[in-house]
């Protein structure tokens, strides 16, 4: 009997506990002052992180939870999820709506609330294939950033005692159009910190998150089609439980201003195709390694392969906008490694006014409003903003891949 969970702690983050756990019963008076009893809007609920953090805020008792996202049945998901889980607390107030964030109807929600003391906002595309083209370009930076930005305006009509945005280890020296969009929308948020307290977190991969290469590896395995993973690419990872406690941990205990990060030595780096390796023995095959992905699902769909063997295809890295290495701080950056057990803290960025924002997000709009616009265009505005972006085209996207 395959127990996903217990696969995450055996072979993906090692630990049978959760790393933030010391730090979360350190704080837990603090985190039970700040909560219990709040009013809590999470936007991108119904996602692995949005959720995740749910789970993590309800052990300390809001007295309003409000969940915003346009995945209908996500929505439902974490309802029954919520609801099922024995020992959980759920708000007598708890209200679910399918809606995009910047949709007029959610401004008349938020108006009609007067604010919420916590906001959370985990809506984003977090993929880098993502940026295919000009068109799913522009889908990234509408909703990672200038969406982004609509919403902190209306933030500002009700301030929210905590608000936190979540980031990604690809902001710190970007390489692709994801990575850029996450570093500006840092930026962009902290321009508001005269308005209201922001923090926002830098964390790893989440193993088996929602559409993530592991997450289809079950998909995969469900349809009896092959894995494949590239061999040559390294990532930190958290279990789905640690990544909603990063982003509570970051939203309450945080400081004006500030991005959190998980304490990971690059010795805890893992490549995916040894996660797969082991993922196959988990579910009691060994594994059949191909030398193509045509091969690969030819043995697949004929099943001309030992029962106890399963098709798997190991690639190189080729497409736009992949990193060998994840980091989560950039030289100049003042760091704080002290305050928490397993929590780094960026104190201190290089950071945008407010006036070269609204500068820059223009430029973004007028190039949208183009008829003709290119990727290019976009890339050559991004290095502008964000200089140590270096953006190489491949001509090659994941969407090409298994």
């Amino acid at each position: 009997m395959f127990n996903l969970y217990q696969f995450i702690s055996d072979s993906v983050t090692h630990r049978q506990g959760s790393m933030f756990e010391n730090d979360i019963r350190d704080h837990a008076e603090e985190l039970s002052r700040e909560i219990a009893g709040r009013s809590v809007c999470v936007i991108g609920g119904a996602g692995s992180i949005g959720s995740s953090f749910i789970r993590a805020v309800l052990r300390f008792k809001p007295g309003k939870l409000v969940v915003i996202d346009l995945n209908e049945n996500g929505l439902a998901e974490l309802t029954r999820d919520i609801r099922s889980t024995e020992g959980l607390y759920v708000p007598d107030e708890y209200r679910t709506y399918t809606l995009n964030f910047a949709d007029p109807i959610f401004a008349r929600i938020f108006r009609e609330e007067k604010g919420f003391d916590i906001v959370a906002n985990f809506s984003a595309h977090k993929h880098v294939r993502s940026e295919k083209d000009r068109f799913s370009v522009q889908a990234l930076i509408e909703n990672n950033d200038i969406k982004a930005k609509k919403l902190m305006d209306l933030l500002c009509e009700y301030p929210p005692r905590h608000f936190f945005c979540v980031s990604t280890d690809k902001a710190a020296n970007p390489v692709n159009i994801m990575g850029a969009s996450k570093r500006i929308m840092e930026d962009m948020v902290m321009a508001y910190n005269s308005r209201f307290k922001v923090t926002t977190a830098r964390f790893a991969n989440v193993a088996f998150s929602n559409g993530s290469l592991p997450d289809g590896w079950m998909h995969r395995m469900q349809k009896g089609q092959p894995l494949s993973a590239p061999d040559d690419v390294k990532r930190y990872f958290v279990s789905p439980e640690e990544s909603g406690q990063i982003c509570m941990l970051a939203c309450i205990l945080g400081r004006n201003g500030e991005v959190f990060f998980p304490k990971l030595g690059e010795d805890q780096m893992l490549t995916f195709s040894g996660i797969c390796d082991d993922f196959v023995k988990a579910r009691g095959f060994d594994k059949k390694e191909c030398g193509s992905d045509e091969e690969a699902k030819r043995l697949a769909a004929t099943r001309r392969w030992d029962g106890s063997d399963y098709p798997v295809y190991y690639f190189k890295s080729d497409t736009t906008g992949e990193k060998a290495y994840e980091e989560f701080f950039v030289p100049g950056e003042k760091l704080d490694m002290e305050r928490f057990r397993a929590l780094g803290v960026v104190e201190q960025t290089e950071r945008h006014p407010m006036q070269e924002i609204d500068s820059f997000f223009s430029r973004l709009e007028d190039i949208f409003a183009s008829e003709h616009f290119t990727k290019e265009q976009i890339v050559d505005a991004i290095r502008d903003f964000v200089p140590n972006f270096e953006h190489e085209e491949k001509g090659k996207n994941l969407d090409q891949k298994m």
